[in-house]
Protein backbone atom coordinates (compact mmCIF):
# COMPACT_ATOMS: atom_id res chain seq x y z
CA UNK A 1 0.00 0.00 0.00
CA UNK A 2 1.78 3.31 -1.23
CA UNK A 3 2.12 5.51 2.00
CA UNK A 4 -0.04 8.23 2.25
CA UNK A 5 1.81 11.96 1.92
CA UNK A 6 2.31 14.54 4.76
CA UNK A 7 0.36 17.81 4.44
CA UNK A 8 0.68 20.55 5.91
CA UNK A 9 -2.08 23.09 6.29
CA UNK A 10 -2.54 26.76 7.21
CA UNK A 11 -3.91 29.95 6.21
CA UNK A 12 -4.24 33.65 7.20
CA UNK A 13 -7.72 33.83 8.61
CA UNK A 14 -7.16 32.34 11.58
CA UNK A 15 -7.19 28.51 12.53
CA UNK A 16 -10.97 28.68 13.29
CA UNK A 17 -12.01 30.56 9.73
CA UNK A 18 -14.25 28.01 7.75
CA UNK A 19 -12.30 28.48 4.72
CA UNK A 20 -9.39 26.61 6.48
CA UNK A 21 -11.63 23.91 7.93
CA UNK A 22 -12.97 23.15 4.67
CA UNK A 23 -9.43 22.68 3.62
CA UNK A 24 -8.68 20.38 6.12
CA UNK A 25 -11.56 18.21 5.53
CA UNK A 26 -10.14 17.55 1.79
CA UNK A 27 -6.77 16.99 2.71
CA UNK A 28 -7.55 14.41 5.65
CA UNK A 29 -8.83 12.39 2.46
CA UNK A 30 -5.63 12.94 0.63
CA UNK A 31 -2.76 12.18 3.33
CA UNK A 32 -1.84 12.73 6.74
CA UNK A 33 -2.66 16.31 7.89
CA UNK A 34 -0.52 18.72 9.88
CA UNK A 35 -2.41 22.29 10.64
CA UNK A 36 -0.71 25.13 12.19
CA UNK A 37 -2.53 28.22 11.64
CA UNK A 38 -2.70 31.48 13.07
CA UNK A 39 -4.72 32.25 16.31
CA UNK A 40 -6.25 35.24 15.33
CA UNK A 41 -6.75 36.87 11.56
CA UNK A 42 -3.51 37.83 9.46
CA UNK A 43 -5.09 39.29 6.55
CA UNK A 44 -2.86 41.48 4.46
CA UNK A 45 0.13 40.21 6.23
CA UNK A 46 2.00 39.67 3.48
CA UNK A 47 5.25 37.54 3.90
CA UNK A 48 5.99 39.34 7.24
CA UNK A 49 7.86 37.26 10.08
CA UNK A 50 7.68 37.99 13.79
CA UNK A 51 11.19 39.61 15.20
CA UNK A 52 10.09 41.56 17.95
CA UNK A 53 8.29 39.92 20.07
CA UNK A 54 7.80 36.20 21.19
CA UNK A 55 5.78 33.49 19.11
CA UNK A 56 3.46 30.77 20.99
CA UNK A 57 2.58 27.23 19.32
CA UNK A 58 -0.44 25.24 21.40
CA UNK A 59 -1.79 21.91 20.43
CA UNK A 60 -5.25 22.71 20.24
CA UNK A 61 -8.52 20.82 18.87
CA UNK A 62 -11.29 22.60 17.13
CA UNK A 63 -12.96 19.74 15.75
CA UNK A 64 -13.47 15.91 15.04
CA UNK A 65 -11.43 14.06 12.58
CA UNK A 66 -7.74 12.80 12.54
CA UNK A 67 -5.47 15.77 11.94
CA UNK A 68 -3.25 17.04 14.78
CA UNK A 69 -3.63 20.57 15.03
CA UNK A 70 -1.36 24.05 16.56
CA UNK A 71 -2.52 27.58 16.96
CA UNK A 72 0.17 29.96 16.65
CA UNK A 73 0.26 33.29 18.01
CA UNK A 74 2.46 34.33 14.49
CA UNK A 75 1.97 35.03 11.07
CA UNK A 76 1.04 33.06 8.39
CA UNK A 77 5.16 32.16 7.31
CA UNK A 78 6.27 32.21 10.96
CA UNK A 79 3.49 29.60 10.87
CA UNK A 80 5.47 27.24 8.32
CA UNK A 81 8.88 28.15 9.76
CA UNK A 82 7.57 26.51 13.05
CA UNK A 83 6.21 24.00 10.87
CA UNK A 84 9.30 23.24 9.39
CA UNK A 85 11.94 24.27 12.28
CA UNK A 86 9.63 22.69 15.32
CA UNK A 87 6.79 20.47 14.83
CA UNK A 88 7.52 18.19 11.64
CA UNK A 89 10.39 16.12 11.71
CA UNK A 90 10.55 15.81 7.81
CA UNK A 91 9.27 17.59 4.93
CA UNK A 92 5.72 17.61 4.21
CA UNK A 93 5.08 16.76 0.83
CA UNK A 94 2.47 19.33 0.37
CA UNK A 95 1.61 22.31 2.15
CA UNK A 96 -1.83 24.16 1.34
CA UNK A 97 -3.08 27.42 2.49
CA UNK A 98 -6.45 28.60 2.76
CA UNK A 99 -9.33 28.45 1.39
CA UNK A 100 -8.86 32.66 1.88
CA UNK A 101 -11.75 34.66 2.11
CA UNK A 102 -12.06 37.09 -0.57
CA UNK A 103 -9.57 37.28 -4.06
CA UNK A 104 -5.83 36.85 -3.97
CA UNK A 105 -5.75 37.26 -7.81
CA UNK A 106 -3.23 39.87 -9.69
CA UNK A 107 -1.57 42.68 -7.18
CA UNK A 108 -3.17 41.02 -4.22
CA UNK A 109 -1.14 38.16 -3.68
CA UNK A 110 1.82 40.70 -2.66
CA UNK A 111 -0.03 41.91 0.27
CA UNK A 112 -1.54 38.63 0.90
CA UNK A 113 -0.55 35.81 3.73
CA UNK A 114 -1.99 33.04 2.36
CA UNK A 115 -0.07 33.66 -0.59
CA UNK A 116 3.04 34.04 1.44
CA UNK A 117 2.69 30.84 3.45
CA UNK A 118 2.02 28.75 0.17
CA UNK A 119 5.57 31.06 -0.72
CA UNK A 120 7.63 30.44 2.04
CA UNK A 121 6.55 26.45 2.05
CA UNK A 122 8.00 27.15 -1.94
CA UNK A 123 11.17 28.05 -0.41
CA UNK A 124 12.00 25.23 1.77
CA UNK A 125 11.54 23.73 -1.40
CA UNK A 126 7.62 22.21 -0.31
CA UNK A 127 5.30 21.98 -3.01
CA UNK A 128 2.53 24.78 -1.83
CA UNK A 129 -0.99 26.06 -3.05
CA UNK A 130 -2.76 28.68 -2.07
CA UNK A 131 -6.28 28.78 -2.27
CA UNK A 132 -8.85 31.66 -2.45
CA UNK A 133 -12.23 32.24 -2.96
CA UNK A 134 -13.43 35.64 -3.88
CA UNK A 135 -16.22 36.19 -0.79
CA UNK A 136 -15.16 38.16 1.37
CA UNK A 137 -18.11 37.15 4.36
CA UNK A 138 -16.81 35.04 7.39
CA UNK A 139 -20.21 32.96 6.40
CA UNK A 140 -18.59 31.89 2.67
CA UNK A 141 -19.71 28.65 1.56
CA UNK A 142 -17.04 26.26 0.55
CA UNK A 143 -18.30 22.73 0.16
CA UNK A 144 -18.87 22.93 -3.72
CA UNK A 145 -15.00 23.79 -3.73
CA UNK A 146 -13.89 20.14 -2.55
CA UNK A 147 -13.92 18.85 -5.58
CA UNK A 148 -11.87 20.90 -7.39
CA UNK A 149 -9.22 21.83 -4.71
CA UNK A 150 -8.89 17.67 -4.11
CA UNK A 151 -8.24 17.31 -7.83
CA UNK A 152 -5.47 20.24 -7.88
CA UNK A 153 -3.84 19.25 -4.95
CA UNK A 154 -3.59 15.86 -6.22
CA UNK A 155 -2.33 16.94 -9.08
CA UNK A 156 0.48 18.50 -7.55
CA UNK A 157 1.38 15.52 -5.64
CA UNK A 158 1.97 13.28 -8.73
CA UNK A 159 3.89 15.62 -11.37
CA UNK A 160 5.44 18.18 -8.35
CA UNK A 161 6.06 21.95 -9.28
CA UNK A 162 9.54 22.91 -10.34
CA UNK A 163 11.77 24.97 -8.06
CA UNK A 164 10.55 28.18 -7.11
CA UNK A 165 7.10 28.51 -8.63
CA UNK A 166 3.86 27.86 -6.75
CA UNK A 167 0.16 27.92 -7.38
CA UNK A 168 -2.41 30.56 -6.74
CA UNK A 169 -5.53 29.33 -7.50
CA UNK A 170 -8.39 31.42 -7.12
CA UNK A 171 -12.44 30.57 -6.95
CA UNK A 172 -15.04 32.84 -8.29
CA UNK A 173 -18.11 33.52 -6.42
CA UNK A 174 -20.87 31.99 -8.71
CA UNK A 175 -24.70 31.89 -7.87
CA UNK A 176 -25.23 28.47 -9.32
CA UNK A 177 -21.46 27.07 -7.18
CA UNK A 178 -21.02 25.74 -10.64
CA UNK A 179 -18.08 26.65 -12.33
CA UNK A 180 -17.33 26.66 -16.04
CA UNK A 181 -14.13 25.27 -15.84
CA UNK A 182 -10.43 25.72 -14.87
CA UNK A 183 -8.57 28.34 -16.73
CA UNK A 184 -4.31 28.76 -16.61
CA UNK A 185 -3.40 32.36 -16.65
CA UNK A 186 -1.29 34.68 -15.93
CA UNK A 187 -1.49 37.61 -13.55
CA UNK A 188 -3.75 40.63 -14.61
CA UNK A 189 -2.02 43.92 -14.15
CA UNK A 190 -4.25 45.70 -11.66
CA UNK A 191 -3.08 48.09 -8.53
CA UNK A 192 -4.98 49.26 -5.75
CA UNK A 193 -5.88 53.17 -5.68
CA UNK A 194 -6.18 54.11 -2.43
CA UNK A 195 -7.75 56.54 0.25
CA UNK A 196 -7.37 57.28 3.35
CA UNK A 197 -10.78 57.88 5.61
CA UNK A 198 -9.63 60.35 8.29
CA UNK A 199 -11.67 61.14 11.35
CA UNK A 200 -11.22 62.61 14.70
CA UNK A 201 -11.67 60.65 17.80
CA UNK A 202 -13.41 61.52 20.91
CA UNK A 203 -10.36 62.87 22.55
CA UNK A 204 -9.85 64.99 19.44
CA UNK A 205 -7.39 62.74 18.18
CA UNK A 206 -7.23 62.49 14.06
CA UNK A 207 -6.82 58.60 12.80
CA UNK A 208 -7.27 56.98 9.21
CA UNK A 209 -8.99 53.99 7.94
CA UNK A 210 -7.32 52.17 4.82
CA UNK A 211 -9.90 52.43 2.14
CA UNK A 212 -9.67 51.58 -1.68
CA UNK A 213 -10.62 50.72 -4.94
CA UNK A 214 -9.68 47.57 -6.92
CA UNK A 215 -8.77 48.93 -11.10
CA UNK A 216 -8.05 46.32 -13.41
CA UNK A 217 -5.67 47.92 -15.92
CA UNK A 218 -5.27 44.33 -17.88
CA UNK A 219 -7.98 44.10 -21.24
CA UNK A 220 -6.33 40.70 -21.77
CA UNK A 221 -8.54 37.53 -21.63
CA UNK A 222 -6.05 35.27 -20.44
CA UNK A 223 -5.58 36.42 -16.57
CA UNK A 224 -6.92 35.90 -13.35
CA UNK A 225 -9.02 38.54 -12.86
CA UNK A 226 -10.87 38.17 -16.88
CA UNK A 227 -11.29 34.33 -15.38
CA UNK A 228 -12.92 35.07 -11.99
CA UNK A 229 -15.05 37.45 -13.80
CA UNK A 230 -16.45 35.37 -16.28
CA UNK A 231 -16.85 32.47 -14.04
CA UNK A 232 -13.61 30.40 -14.24
CA UNK A 233 -11.27 29.10 -11.45
CA UNK A 234 -7.96 30.49 -12.01
CA UNK A 235 -4.69 29.12 -11.70
CA UNK A 236 -1.65 30.94 -11.61
CA UNK A 237 1.88 29.23 -11.67
CA UNK A 238 3.89 32.21 -9.33
CA UNK A 239 7.52 32.45 -9.14
CA UNK A 240 9.10 34.31 -5.75
CA UNK A 241 12.23 35.42 -7.56
CA UNK A 242 11.41 38.85 -7.63
CA UNK A 243 14.29 39.77 -10.37
CA UNK A 244 13.66 41.65 -13.32
CA UNK A 245 15.60 39.09 -15.79
CA UNK A 246 14.01 41.09 -18.73
CA UNK A 247 15.70 44.38 -17.66
CA UNK A 248 19.76 42.40 -16.78
CA UNK A 249 21.07 43.24 -20.77
CA UNK A 250 19.69 46.96 -20.33
CA UNK A 251 21.07 47.85 -17.14
CA UNK A 252 24.72 46.08 -17.50
CA UNK A 253 24.92 49.16 -20.42
CA UNK A 254 24.78 51.28 -17.77
CA UNK A 255 28.37 53.23 -16.93
CA UNK A 256 28.52 52.42 -13.43
CA UNK A 257 31.79 51.76 -13.26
Amino acid sequence: MQKRPLILVTNDDGITAPGVRTLISVMNEIGDVIVIAPDSPQSGMGHAITLDSTIYCDAVTIDEGPQLEYRCSGTPADCVKMAISEILNKKPDLCVSGVNHGSNSSINVIYSGTMSAAVEAGIEGIPAIGFSLLDYSWNAHFDHLKADIKKIALNVLDHGLPDGVVLNVNFPKVESKKFKGIKICRQARANWVEEFDKRVNPQGKEYYWLTGKFVNLDPGEDTDVWSLENGYIAIVPVGFDMTAHHFLPALNQWKLS
